[in-house]
């Protein structure tokens, strides 16, 4: 089993900055992917960021430029740094990895429990 504790998240006023976390602990071989999705009230969740093992990146066209995806392998923690934040970036992120449990095992996917980020003035 793996668990993911989330972190970092708050009120900001727009154009501001956040960092979240996402530590994963557990019975983890190794991490393939990581990822940061959010969901709006009344919206679907969607994806905002990934980043592979060897660190490629992927983002939501709207966050590209903004938001900057990271990780340490070491520590088996993601982060989002989130800056020049806007009202319509309000909404719950939730952390997802993919997770290798021992050497050759299948891969598991593993959600946190959300924290919200509100920007507002």
């Amino acid at each position: 089993q793996v668990q993911l504790v989330e972190s970092g998240g708050g009120l900001v006023q727009p154009g501001g900055s956040l960092r979240l976390s996402c530590a994963a602990s557990g019975s983890i071989f190794s991490i393939d992917a990581m990822g940061w999705y959010r969901q709006a009230p009344g919206k679907q969740r969607e994806l905002v960021a990934t980043i592979t093992e060897n660190g490629s990146t992927n983002y939501l066209d709207s966050a590209k430029g903004r938001f900057t995806i990271s990780r340490d392998n070491a520590k088996n923690t993601g982060y989002l740094q989130m800056n020049s934040l806007k009202p319509e970036d309000t909404a719950v992120y939730y952390c997802n990895v993919v997770v290798e449990t021992t050497m050759g095992s299948p891969r598991y996917v593993y959600w946190g429990q959300g924290t919200q980020v509100t920007v507002s003035s």
